[in-house]
């Protein structure tokens, strides 16, 4: 692994564990060049993924482009980072099982919305309003009227034998 600092090829792993969710391993790792210290991850990679967009073009799958999306819309939101984390890996994770090499960006957009929905309604919305490309206040209107609907639904008594 190359040293971030002074591009030293030779660095040494000082300590290696798994990551929170299991999904990852943690390495420290020390350059014996510079004394610099950084972290990398390692995850399994199932297959390599790439998102065809609107316009037709392929771009390859960025891990760390789609957490920082999500970021965005989770910005200043009261949602833990493990939780984040755990969101991310089963997105991918969905994404390579899905037995494909390409995939397209909706499908990847559908999945984060699913997501979110479940993990913050705010941060589902200002995720909606860039992935659906909202023009006016009617455009919310429609998506807060679906989660007031959804929640209209939770709460109503099921059916069937009491």
């Amino acid at each position: 692994m190359r040293c971030p600092f002074c591009s030293n090829e030779e660095t040494q792993v000082k300590d290696s564990r798994p990551s929170e969710d299991g999904a990852a391993i943690r390495r420290r790792r020390y350059c014996p060049d510079c004394g610099g210290r950084f972290t990398t991850f390692e995850r399994v990679q199932l297959r390599e993924l790439m998102v065809v967009k609107r316009s037709g073009r392929r771009v390859p799958f960025d891990r760390d482009k789609l957490a920082r999306s999500i970021q965005v819309a989770l910005r200043k939101r009261p949602v833990e980072p493990e939780r984040v984390e755990r969101m991310v890996s089963g997105i991918v994770r969905r994404l390579e099982s899905l037995g494909e090499s390409e995939i397209k960006s909706e499908t990847v957009g559908k999945l984060v919305m699913e997501a979110l929905k479940l993990l913050d309604d705010v941060a589902y919305v200002r995720f909606a309003s860039v992935y659906k490309n909202f023009r006016e206040a009617k455009d919310f209107e429609e998506l807060l009227g679906e989660l007031s609907g959804d929640a209209d639904e939770d709460e109503r008594p099921k059916k069937g034998k009491s």
